[in-house]
């Protein structure tokens, strides 16, 4: 739903596609009730870049709690999984293990909860699933809901993390908050970050889209 008030999913992938980003990790992308059929049909991805990483637990759904996870056709997905998170609310985490051999990297999308106790137990629980798989670079992405750049929940990632929030991307018309991050281990290295304004962007969502260039270092 656009700040127009229409419902154009067309229109938010013509603002992923002006993105042109390898990775993409979207949240709110299924509905929230119901059978949790995909806001963004999946016909709209056919002659997109894009597949949709399949960690969907029902039929109808993009994803998991609303976290979907697009990547680029000519790039292997060799895992997915949808992880669920503490809350007292629906919340969970869609991860997708990207590429092939030495050059693979764990990609976790997520929305996390409005309540600061809840965001870090969240964050606890993601850091726990990657410390399973901690010789694998990983990138934890998406709507942290977390105000403060180094409080509150971000405390919890530590030295080992690197914390990217490029600019404020929320709300879109007139940004103030830095509520949209991207974490990455420090086996990968960042060679640049932005918020990607446009004048689609600002009407498509009430959030701006971020994008970051990680290499494995």
């Amino acid at each position: 739903m656009g700040l127009d008030r229409r419902r154009d999913p067309e229109r938010i992938v013509s603002v992923l596609r002006e993105l042109h980003a390898d990775v993409i990790a979207l949240q709110e992308a299924d509905r929230r009730i119901g059978a949790r059929e995909a806001v963004l049909p999946r016909h709209l991805f056919d002659e997109s870049p894009w597949r949709v990483a399949h960690v969907a637990r029902r039929a109808q759904s993009m994803g998991w709690h609303g976290n979907a996870i697009l990547v680029r056709r000519d790039l292997e997905i060799t895992e997915c999984r949808a992880l669920d998170l503490p809350t007292l609310e629906p919340r969970g985490a869609a991860c997708a293990v990207i590429g092939s051999g030495a050059d693979r990297v764990r990609v976790i999308g997520t929305h996390l909860d409005l309540s600061g106790l809840r965001r870090r137990e969240q964050v606890r629980s993601l850091l726990r699933f990657a410390s399973e798989h901690d010789d694998m670079p990983a990138v934890i992405l998406g709507d942290f809901n977390q105000w403060g750049h180094t409080t509150g929940a971000m405390r919890e990632f530590g030295p080992d993390w690197g914390l990217i929030a490029p600019g404020p991307s929320y709300p879109s018309r007139a940004p103030l908050a830095r509520l949209d991050r991207i974490v990455h281990s420090r086996s990968l290295r960042c060679h640049g970050s932005s918020v990607h304004h446009s004048a689609l962007a600002a009407v498509a969502s009430d959030h701006l889209p971020i994008h970051a260039d990680l290499e494995i270092a």
